[in-house]
């Protein structure tokens, strides 16, 4: 098993990255979000995951354990290839990830391309515990309620006002985990206008 490559960054795309380590080209499956992490980097170690199939080697690789952990948490739930494990964490990153599955948040994990609802409602049913365990992250409280109704609101003003709704939802995550206190809909939306 090969449990992480470290070397120089050769080549980099959003759904792939070939890391130079030791005059050998690795070539690696990432996530959008180790994408994100990876994109401004020369170097970088790279925790990864050898999945075997009868016509194929494929390195998966993650920026941090715990995105990692989600990949093998899903490839463990029937229906669910690394492909399809590669595009939830892709659309969500872990801690969304988590909180989706901690909430039941069908709506939400269906709408990630490739999972339906039987496939969402598998991956609540089998996850929700392990996330529960594994993570104090995903607590279910009244500010988390608040947060959503807050970041949905927000989201549907910035789509009306022509935001790409991918777009739209990460920079509102991103306020919200760095906001010191509650934010309204009018300030969260202000800060993404402003670029904050």
């Amino acid at each position: 098993m090969i449990a992480y490559v470290e070397g120089e960054i050769k080549e980099i795309d959003p759904t792939f990255v070939v890391l130079e380590a030791n005059g050998i080209g690795y070539l690696i499956k990432i996530s959008l979000t180790t994408f994100s992490f990876l994109k401004d980097k020369k170097a970088a170690r790279v925790l990864t995951h050898l999945h075997i199939k009868e016509d194929a080697h494929t390195l998966f690789g993650f920026s941090d354990k715990l995105e990692k952990k989600l990949f093998l948490d899903l490839i463990s739930v029937s229906g669910v290839g690394p492909s399809t494990a590669l595009m939830v964490l892709s659309s969500l990153n872990a801690e969304e990830l988590q909180r989706a599955i901690a909430q039941e948040d069908l709506r939400l994990i269906q709408g990630i391309k490739g999972i339906g609802a039987k496939t969402a409602q598998r991956l609540v049913l089998e996850l929700k515990d392990k996330v529960l365990k594994d993570s104090p992250a995903p607590q279910l409280n009244v500010n988390r309620t608040q947060d959503n109704k807050t970041r949905d609101e927000a989201l549907q003003a910035l789509v009306t006002l022509g935001y790409a709704k991918p777009v739209a939802e990460k920079t509102v995550d991103s306020i919200l985990r760095s906001a010191q206190g509650e934010l309204s809909v009018e300030q969260l939306i202000k800060r993404v206008l402003r670029g904050a």
